[in-house]
């Protein structure tokens, strides 16, 4: 028999509506081959002899060809394995960047190597010293003038590099909370983020129910969650709402309305179809609690509820930015989570939404500790850098795996208070009172605030001031009268806690077996390595991200020979339809006109 008049027509119009399609996408994906973000799109098709149903029910449909090609949608071309890879990764890219903006900070005045700092100082102190020593120059009050204006100098800058370590902190707090700058924090962007993903997720949504695919603002979430990704470790995961889930209110999934929820349902509640119904998205944070166990908080629950009941967000201690001097200890930053769990459902409490509260509780004990009450899984995003800078301090038991801005700190405290403690027993002994004893009021250096020698660290000590009121002197008691300085001298060679100074008085000074000038040297050297060991784990991390977002580009990317390529495919399928329409043209001519002539 022969076939509809116009049916070949019709596969043929549908061919050639579909290649004028796939022509019109590759001009998108051209035109958008610079735009950030964009992911290059393709037009998804099936034939119509195996999508429509009405093919399911005719007679003969072993021989029938079909009935041409189904425009099914138009869809972006993404591997999920490589945006999650490329996430993961941004994770550690935004950790190892941000302990490299701080250790560049601490290196700015900490870095021997580039500044005539505090090891300076010690050599200026050893070489006025070094004049005193001749016995005949002891009584010089220009020398001891000079040696006290050497120790003020480096009294100054102890004091200075203290307050550069606070002002670190501080930027690194404001950083996080966007305090005394311009800019947003860390806090901030993290919670603009999860409001444009919650708002992207109900207008992708709706769009997607009205039958427009929203592309593009797929493109601009996609982009979010990069960026979010480098701020906190996040899991992203696609679901449908609990209204098409497959799953009813029991927890059944073959029931009749668990599948009405999923299918199309004929007169006696058999499937025939199934129903398109748009994914929702999930973003959920992961964290470690203080046993170490891996734990998740939803910060995006898909388009369920109103407002904002389906985002969570992030709070730091606003009133620690005003603390003086600046406490790390007390920062803590609280992640509250959506009001809507994994099942898309209201939580029982719906105004107590799970918190996650990240916290630093040292503990007295000898020798110290602490501990964290929730923290990130290692080298996990921004966020996380700047806690560790905040709390690690390389040495404390429980939080000793980063040294941060309190091992610095630490070390310039152990200098200062070896220091002040080694020259001012040494003046003292050397200072003898009526009695023949050591004079204790004797002493060179002191804590600023009470002026005793109680409590001296890197940012109080200071100049006693009764010796620059001429009240306190060098001391000049024992055999000879240049003693004390030779003992003073002796003391800036000496290595800690090798000490074998004056019979081993100061075997609790421990500068790990360095002198004074060399314990500064010391902890350069620990700075330098730290900043080194992280820039190469920078490089290595941005040059793996990198790699992985040249294979994202491979798939998602715009390639102009490739699509110049489809231009030529799609060029040649669209002429052929159009010339099988004139073939099938000709013919039905021919059937019109010519058929029955013979015998008129």
């Amino acid at each position: 028999m022969l076939r509809a008049t116009f049916a070949g027509f019709s596969t043929a119009f549908s061919s050639v509506q579909s290649n004028q399609k796939r022509l019109d996408i590759v001009g998108q994906n051209l035109a958008n081959m610079n735009t950030p973000g964009y992911t290059r799109q393709e037009l998804r098709t099936s034939s119509l002899n195996h999508t429509h149903p009405v093919s399911h029910y005719m007679n003969g449909a072993e021989t029938v060809v079909g009935f041409g090609v189904r425009m099914d949608t138009v869809a972006q071309i993404r591997d999920p394995f490589l945006d999650g890879k490329y996430r993961d990764q941004m994770q550690k890219s935004g950790y190892t960047d941000g302990i490299n903006t701080a250790l560049t900070q601490l290196s700015r005045f900490l870095d021997e190597s580039k500044i005539n700092g505090i090891h300076s100082a010690f050599v200026d102190i050893q070489a006025v010293l070094n004049d005193m020593q001749d016995a005949s120059k002891v009584n010089d009050p220009i020398l001891e003038s000079e040696l006290r204006t050497k120790m003020q100098a480096l009294t100054n800058l102890l004091n200075d590099a203290d307050r550069q370590i606070t002002k670190a902190e501080k930027d690194e707090f404001s950083r996080l909370d966007g305090t005394g700058t311009n800019e947003n924090g860390a806090v901030q962007e993290v919670n603009e983020i999860l409001n444009q993903i919650s708002s992207l997720n109900r207008l992708i949504k709706d769009d997607q129910i009205f039958g427009q695919p929203a592309l593009e603002l797929m493109d601009e979430r996609n982009r979010l969650l990069d960026e979010l990704s480098s701020y906190i470790p996040i899991e992203v995961t696609y679901y449908k709402d609990a209204a098409h889930d497959g799953i009813d209110e029991n927890g059944d999934t073959d029931s009749q309305a668990a599948l009405n929820e999923v299918y199309h349902l004929d007169g006696n509640g058999d499937p025939f179809a199934k129903k398109d119904w748009p994914d929702d998205l999930r973003v959920e944070m992961v964290y470690k609690d203080k046993d170490g166990k891996t734990q998740r908080l939803t910060l995006v629950e898909g388009t369920v509820g109103t407002g904002t009941d389906n985002i969570g967000k992030v709070e730091v201690n606003p009133s620690l930015a005003q603390n003086d001097p600046f406490d790390a200890s007390q920062v803590e930053m609280t992640f509250t989570g959506s009001k809507y769990y994994k099942d898309g459902k209201a939580s029982d409490a719906l105004l107590n939404a799970e918190t996650v509260s990240f916290t630093k509780t040292p503990a007295a004990g000898n020798p110290p500790t602490a501990s964290l009450s929730n923290q990130f899984p290692e080298g996990s995003g921004s966020i996380q850098a700047s806690l560790d800078m905040l709390w690690k301090d390389g040495s404390t038991a429980g939080i000793a795996d980063v040294r941060g801005y309190e091992f610095y700190r630490n070390q310039l405290n152990n200098l200062a208070k070896s220091f002040a403690e080694v020259m001012n027993e040494i003046n003292i002994q050397g200072n003898k009172d009526a009695n023949g004893q050591a004079d204790s009021t004797q002493y060179l250096l002191a804590n600023k605030t009470d002026n005793s020698v109680n409590g001296i660290t890197a940012a109080n000590i200071g100049i006693n001031t009764q010796w620059s009121n001429g009240s306190v002197h060098i001391g000049k008691s024992g055999e000879s009268a240049n003693d004390t300085v030779l003992n003073l001298l002796e003391a800036l060679q000496t290595t800690y806690p090798n000490n074998t100074l004056m019979g081993g008085a100061f075997q609790n000074v421990n500068l790990n077996g360095n002198t004074f000038a060399d314990f500064m040297n010391h902890t350069s050297t620990i700075l330098a390595n730290d900043a080194a060991t992280n820039q190469v784990s920078l490089k290595t991390n941005v040059t793996v991200l990198n790699g992985i977002q040249e294979s994202r580009d491979s798939i998602s990317g715009v390639s102009l020979d490739e699509e110049a390529s489809n231009m030529m495919v799609y060029m040649s399928a669209y002429n052929a339809a159009s010339r099988l329409m004139t073939t099938l043209d000709e013919a039905l001519n021919i059937l019109i006109n010519n058929t029955g002539l013979v015998g008129r």
